[in-house]
């Protein structure tokens, strides 16, 4: 059976080089004369070691989504410095760093984000177009990404002859696909029924055993629970960082 880490010749483990380091990390939101609406982050220290899993958590207003935002690569911060794999993403282009994110980020939605036009393999296959891998090795990845998640018969299917649990378990295929060094998943259970999000965070739990590292945001302290450490967020600091 295929492996479910990040990449056949790396068993991750935590204690190795950091996925994600953030260094005095601030992120200031500005009215347009200038002046600061709001300041998200403050200053905020975070280290993410391979082989993690690791909720994040916080009342509305703490920072998390921007947080997450930041580490996901789809924000830059106002100051302070973020090593994603070792390499400072604050120098980077646009381009480039759409490129690097791409290689190095698998992200699951709480909506599912599918393209109703496309069949299941397609939408899985979708982040090799971006990096330029043949069509036929795009479908093959993808349908190895759809046999690991439990769709390896739904390869013709459209989304719309899924199930909510199904749509998501692409949409973990489709993170995966790219045999990324984080998964980054926000609220991935939200849309889901409770039986439904049980077996989706089984999934991930599979996923952690295999070596990949997770990061959740998530508000629910059940699904916290699944974790192997818990970042608790308030007015823009880390608040608690627990560790099971």
């Amino acid at each position: 059976m295929t492996s479910l880490a990040p990449s056949p010749e790396i068993e991750p483990r935590a204690g190795d080089t950091p996925v994600a380091e953030l260094r005095a990390l601030r992120k200031c939101y500005y009215k347009p004369d200038g002046s600061v609406m709001v300041e998200a982050l403050k200053g905020l220290d975070l280290v993410i070691h391979r082989g993690e899993y690791v909720a994040i958590m916080g009342s509305s207003g703490s920072g998390k989504s921007t947080l997450m935002n930041i580490l996901g690569c789809l924000d830059r911060p106002t100051d302070g410095a973020y090593l994603l794999d070792g390499e400072d993403i604050g120098g980077m282009s646009d381009e480039t760093l759409s490129v690097y994110r791409g290689r190095k980020i698998g992200f699951i939605f709480q909506a599912f984000n599918l393209i109703t036009e496309l069949t299941t393999d397609e939408n899985v296959a979708v982040p090799l177009f971006y990096q330029n891998v043949p069509k036929r090795d795009r479908l093959t990845r993808a349908a190895e990404m759809l046999g690991l998640v439990g769709l390896g018969d739904r390869l013709e299917h459209r989304p719309r002859e899924l199930s909510g649990g199904q749509q998501q378990r692409v949409a973990i295929a489709r993170a995966l696909v790219t045999r990324p060094v984080v998964l980054m998943a926000d609220e991935p259970t939200g849309n889901l029924d409770s039986t439904t999000g049980k077996a989706i965070l089984d999934l991930f739990d599979r996923l952690h055993a295999d070596g990949m590292t997770i990061l959740m945001v998530t508000h629910d302290d059940n699904v916290a629970k699944r974790c192997k450490r818990v970042v608790r967020l308030s007015d823009g600091l880390v608040e608690s960082d627990v560790r099971r």
